[in-house]
């Protein structure tokens, strides 16, 4: 009786207060799923998308249009059931519920992400960014930061603030994405095949190749070279200072 009269006064509260107890019930009950599919999502996608979705040796999925499509997990759901072997990735026998979670969790990272997005100016003022030394961020380039070794401001980063709003240029020095690692594997007969990495984990590894083909192998029968092209950013972001990161904006700016 006190537990039926406690939660007649919490429904009345809600109904006082101008919000609907059915809506409550369902945010409670999605946030909950989202919690229990974030940990089924670490444990058998984060390893290719990431703990949080966004990206590792598998795409993103936070702005996947998949994901933005579906509606309780029936986009989803058979993905992750059947996989996608031509892009290296297995299948999963999950049940309904547990696809469910995944669904959820997925759905309230992509609207985390896009509050985010929408509380940051489409065009931030350049004058508000462009802070640093033009001059210290070249030397920077071309000397402590190695960044010659993978970039050349006469070939991939020519024009390179052309192509980028100034925040998404600065955004990109911190926070570089979307490059693939290369992989080459070289079988029992000595065989070579190199490509894009579509899939590896410390049982099995898969490649496309320049034309398109995907190959898998299990890493026991194989040897194995990934060259991460991120690496060495990562290495920087453990001893980037404020000016560097200034500075190299600064530098990259003047690649029109």
């Amino acid at each position: 009786m006190l537990r039926r009269a406690l939660c007649l006064g919490l429904l009345s509260v809600c109904i006082a207060l101008g919000q609907d107890p059915d809506a409550i019930r369902e945010t409670q009950a999605n946030a909950s799923g989202a919690d229990a599919g974030k940990r089924q999502f670490q444990q058998t996608c984060g390893f290719c998308h990431g703990p949080d979705a966004r990206g590792a040796s598998g795409p993103d999925l936070i702005r996947s249009p998949l994901v933005s499509r579906d509606q309780n997990g029936n986009l989803i759901g058979p993905v992750i059931r059947n996989g996608r072997p031509e892009k290296g990735m297995p299948a999963f026998q999950l049940s309904d519920a547990e696809i469910r979670n995944i669904a959820d969790f997925l759905h309230a990272e992509a609207k985390v992400a896009a509050s985010v997005a929408q509380r940051i100016p489409s065009e931030y003022p350049l004058e508000k960014l462009l802070v640093g030394n033009a001059g210290d961020g070249k030397a920077f380039f071309d000397g402590a930061g190695h960044c010659t070794a993978c970039h050349s401001a006469a070939g991939d980063f020519a024009h390179i603030a052309s192509k980028y709003k100034p925040f998404d240029l600065q955004t990109r020095i911190a926070f570089p994405s979307g490059a693939k690692s290369n992989v080459t594997v070289t079988d029992a007969s000595g065989k070579m095949f190199e490509g894009e990495e579509t899939y590896a984990d410390e049982f099995f590894v898969s490649l496309r190749d320049k034309n398109g083909h995907v190959f898998s192998w299990s890493r026991q029968s194989v040897k194995v070279q990934i060259r991460d092209p991120l690496r060495e950013h990562e290495r920087l972001l453990k001893t980037y200072t404020d000016k560097n990161v200034h500075d190299l904006f600064a530098y990259l700016e003047t690649l029109k």
